[in-house]
């Protein structure tokens, strides 16, 4: 059967994860504008950092739970790395969509509000009732979506 376009995009999400070096949570995210894929990104540690399973984290190899102490983790998160890599190339991602494996984190939010996201695709969920609430305020659309056929990688 032929994906609609929120499946196929949330897909390409989906594959971006499985570039994940993270040891609790493999995300992926995609920009997309007018059908076409501006920019790409899973969480990792920054260019030229070892990633989190050669120990360039602490935080990934800690009991900490999920949604706490993010402020001592090194790990680029994946809608924070598809904005950057826009920034990088000089791509102008207003008015997109990102679609992403997961919901985003309060930190995420505040960057897909003031880069001009207009609507979120998402499938699996995060512990961040603020960064939802923050996102309805502002007005970006979010769109919960199951990821078929081979669910949210984890």
């Amino acid at each position: 059967m032929r994906p609609n376009w929120d499946q196929y995009f949330l897909r390409m999400a989906a594959l971006a994860a499985t570039r994940s070096t993270c040891l609790r949570r493999h995300v992926g995210a995609v920009i997309v504008k007018d059908r076409m894929v501006l920019s790409t990104g899973y969480n990792d540690t920054p260019r030229g950092l070892p990633n989190c399973g050669e120990g360039g984290c602490a935080r990934c190899a800690s009991e900490v739970p999920s949604g706490v102490s993010l402020d001592t983790c090194l790990c680029i998160h994946s809608e924070q790395n598809t904005i950057i890599q826009a920034a990088y190339h000089g791509v102008s991602i207003a008015g997109g969509t990102l679609y992403t494996t997961h919901q985003p984190c309060l930190t995420c939010a505040k960057m897909i509000v003031n880069a001009g996201i207009r609507r979120i695709v998402f499938a699996g969920d995060y512990p961040d009732p603020l960064a939802l609430e923050m996102l309805k305020q502002a007005e970006v659309s979010l769109d919960r979506t199951a990821l078929e056929p081979s669910g949210v990688p984890e």
